[in-house]
């Protein structure tokens, strides 16, 4: 299994060691019709149905993964498995109740990053999908077979974002341009722009996985931060009784 070392891991069970294994060639895009954050979208995967997708992606920004990106999920009908074990990695994005709305610059660059890692660990080509099951890169109404009764997800204006945005933003930052450049990120961006493209490289150099350095340092730096954060509330504490002492 491939975990996106930029997002936060929710492994959704039994589903994670249960559905069978994929080749991923497509990344499928979609609105999940709900404001949620990406831990709301794990909870209701996990709670309130047997389907999922491979990733959650709030308004802020914030991103979920539950499935690693070489195993099934079932956002996306045909293209969730095919019979020679190829199939679509699917992201669900937070919208409004319509699905009408825009994404929010924190999503598309959320989804362009996803977009040139999967690009560099999975060899997804550069191109929009020609057809449901050609490789590359489409939203969830692109293709008729990509849902059982026809959807309107995403909405026009996130089409229209995908088409001058997102997707061209990909194309520009896997080819080697970078709008946000390494000066400007902050140090856990630059090590997770770095991470993904060892790893990348790694797996197209001998099939193996390196170690997920990005997700050990990140999970320290999640620690100390809380703990940052329970000092400073014990500390005002402490404060307010010695003034009132």
């Amino acid at each position: 299994m491939a975990w996106y070392p930029a997002a936060t891991k929710w492994e959704l069970q039994p589903e994670s060691d249960s559905q069978p294994a994929i080749r991923p060639t497509q990344f499928i895009v979609h609105s999940i019709i709900a404001p949620w954050t990406a831990k709301r979208v794990f909870e209701y995967w996990r709670d309130s149905t047997n389907l999922e997708s491979h990733f959650g992606l709030g308004y802020e920004g914030d991103l979920g993964q539950f499935i690693g990106t070489q195993t099934r999920a079932d956002a996306n009908y045909n293209a969730n498995r095919r019979p020679d074990g190829t199939g679509a990695v699917s992201c669900e994005t937070a919208s409004n109740t319509k699905g009408t709305d825009p994404w929010t610059d924190e999503q598309i660059e959320q989804l362009i990053r996803l977009g040139v890692w999967l690009h560099q660990m999975h060899d997804i080509p550069l191109r929009i999908c020609r057809t449901g099951a050609d490789p590359g890169f489409g939203y969830h109404r692109l293709h008729a077979d990509w849902s059982p009764s026809g959807t309107a997800c995403p909405g026009d204006a996130r089409v229209k974002q995908f088409k001058e945005q997102v997707f061209p933003g990909i194309v520009a930052r896997a080819n080697g341009a970078t709008p946000t450049q390494e000066d400007d990120m902050d140090p856990i961006d630059v090590l997770r722009y770095r991470n993904a493209k060892q790893d990348a490289a790694q797996v197209k150099k001998d099939g193996k996985h390196i170690p997920d350095v990005y997700g050990y340092i990140t999970g320290i730096s999640r620690d100390v931060a809380a703990l940052r954060t329970e000092v400073a509330a014990l500390t005002k504490a402490v404060a307010a009784l010695v003034k009132k002492g």
